[in-house]
């Protein structure tokens, strides 16, 4: 079933919108979903029919971001492997809910989550306080996280990464390890809402997927590049401007 667009939007916006979005991504572990989510749901598309969309270029895009941050040697196996499962499980249970039930009931917790991780984040680069913990718990951040990105249509990056920045991991290890799993929650979610709702907005996927995967390369790059401290405070006051800005639009 093809959802129309309320205006004809030309294919070099979507281009460009997942170019950005990949670069955002791919450098501080969080904003593809969110950002794409946010403009196509602007649009005028369904929340279900957006995820999909987004999930859907996002598992190829993840693809090449995995691959690139595995090159550079930015992923935690300990971690990655502990994320995998429950990020899988939480992506279908939060998938399968919002093809029945209107996400904008459970996007205000998700924002209020993300603010008070960025006040933790930023905390830790103001007051250079010792971080929370150096033993991540993963299994139940997992899927809490996949369950919310697939029912806001995006935010995986955004909870874990930050989560794991507070916990004390570096940001190279806590960027790359959260893109690597985010390739298999994208592929699950996008599955699992195709299942239930039918095929995603195939033009939109495609010219989102070609511009991710130009950027990604060059943001798994940049990663390796960015000192520890300076991602550390991008994550912190990105998470906390999206969080702020979320809860805002969402209780206004």
């Amino acid at each position: 079933m093809m959802h129309a667009l309320p205006a004809a939007v030309p294919d070099s916006w979507f281009i460009a919108l997942g170019f950005c979005a990949q670069l955002i991504d791919g450098c501080l572990g969080m904003g593809y979903g969110i950002c794409a989510s946010a403009v196509l749901g602007a649009l005028g598309l369904p929340p279900a029919v957006t995820s999909a969309t987004v999930h859907a270029a996002e598992a190829v895009t993840a693809g090449v971001s995995s691959a690139s941050h595995a090159w550079f040697r930015n992923i935690d196996r300990r971690i990655f492997l502990s994320l995998l499962i429950p990020g899988v499980l939480g992506a279908v249970a939060g998938a399968s809910l919002l093809a029945r039930v209107p996400a904008h009931f459970v996007r205000p917790f998700v924002w209020a989550y993300l603010l008070a991780t960025s006040l933790v984040v930023l905390s830790r680069v103001i007051l250079g306080r010792t971080p929370l913990s150096g033993r991540v718990r993963g299994p139940v951040l997992g899927a809490v996280a996949g369950f919310l990105d697939a029912v806001g249509g995006g935010g995986w990056g955004t909870i874990v990464t930050s989560t794991l920045v507070a916990r004390g991991v570096p940001p190279r290890y806590a960027v790359g390890t959260a893109n690597a799993v985010v390739f298999f929650v994208a592929l699950t979610t996008s599955i699992t809402l195709w299942l239930n709702i039918g095929t995603p907005r195939q033009d939109i996927v495609l010219s989102l997927l070609i511009g991710g995967a130009a950027a990604a390369p060059l943001a798994a790059w940049l990663t390796r590049h960015v000192p520890p401290r300076a991602a550390t405070a991008a994550v912190g006051v990105i998470v906390f401007v999206l969080g702020a800005t979320g809860l805002f639009v969402t209780l206004g």
